[in-house]
């Protein structure tokens, strides 16, 4: 458990209002190359969500337009598309530099009855505290990763089908990942799908590159493109979560990560769609 990290990304993901509509997000102090998409995804999540009563988001559809400054504070610019009884819109635009980074639309629901079906969660995976933490995993690689070794993380991420990174084998077109929060949340239930949209840009585009061999220790280019989340049921992002992945094509210099998420009980709390650049970089061997 890291509280203290679990803290540090709840500050991250409380926005500062400038104006109505305006609110603005930070970054956290670290050497990035450019802002993760998790981080600006949750927090344009965030920003909408400040502007709706007594619903609950059911979708968001995203695009990563330009890589952000993580040295530079980020502005969101909602824009209040439609406020129905049962179901509002929001769009949010992401600005740094004076240009557009990341766009998303978010769709809020009134809760209500209705049918109700699901596909099954996999079984036979082993159980999340059998399985190695980050630190642990990676250790063998600790001098070759340096500083990001050491870094607090929020997320506890716990790989069953894990392929250490020099193993440059193809592997299965398919992953699944138990995750949490690594510390326990408050009970406000739009900072756990916000919490929960944070997490999903870690693992899913990964799971693309996973049939070529790519290591993930500089083997392949990779950046987010366009990013989709359905939330189906509640949840707790601070109980563990199964990330049921799978790729189903790779073409053209992208690759497409499908997700089903699920609670520990069996039940689908939110489904997953995301397509990103991956392109061959020049391996040492």
């Amino acid at each position: 458990m890291d509280q203290s990290a679990v803290d540090a990304l709840i500050e991250l993901l409380d926005l500062e209002p400038i104006e109505v509509n305006v609110f603005r997000g930070r970054s956290p102090n670290e050497d990035r190359q450019r802002v993760f998409g998790g981080q600006v995804a949750g927090q344009a999540l965030v920003a909408a969500a400040r502007t709706v009563e007594g619903m609950a988001v059911h979708s968001l559809h995203s695009y990563f337009l330009v890589p952000g400054d993580p040295t530079s504070p980020i502005l969101y610019l909602v824009d209040r598309l439609r406020d129905t009884r049962s179901f509002t819109t929001r769009r949010v635009v992401a600005v740094q530099h004076g240009r557009p980074i990341f766009e998303l639309s978010a769709s809020f629901q009134r809760p209500e009855a209705g049918f109700d079906h699901q596909m099954a969660m996999p079984t036979g995976l082993p159980e999340p505290e059998s399985l190695p933490d980050f630190k642990t995993r990676l250790a063998p690689w600790k001098a070759q990763l340096g500083e990001w070794y050491d870094r607090p993380r929020p997320i506890d991420t716990r790989y069953c089908n894990w392929q250490p990174p020099d193993d440059r084998s193809p592997g299965p077109m398919l992953d699944n990942v138990w995750f949490r929060a690594a510390g326990r949340l408050p009970d406000d239930p739009v900072l756990h799908t916000c919490v929960v949209t944070y997490s999903s840009d870690f693992t899913v585009l990964d799971t693309s590159v996973r049939p070529h061999g790519g290591s993930g220790l500089g083997d392949v280019f990779m950046a987010s493109l366009d990013h989709a989340m359905w939330f189906h049921r509640p949840f707790r992002a601070d109980d563990w979560l199964l990330y049921a992945q799978d790729t189903p094509s790779a073409s053209g210099g992208r690759g497409l990560g499908r997700g089903l998420i699920f609670a520990r009980d069996g039940r689908l709390v939110a489904s997953v769609v995301q397509e990103g650049v991956i392109r061959p970089a020049r391996r040492a061997d």
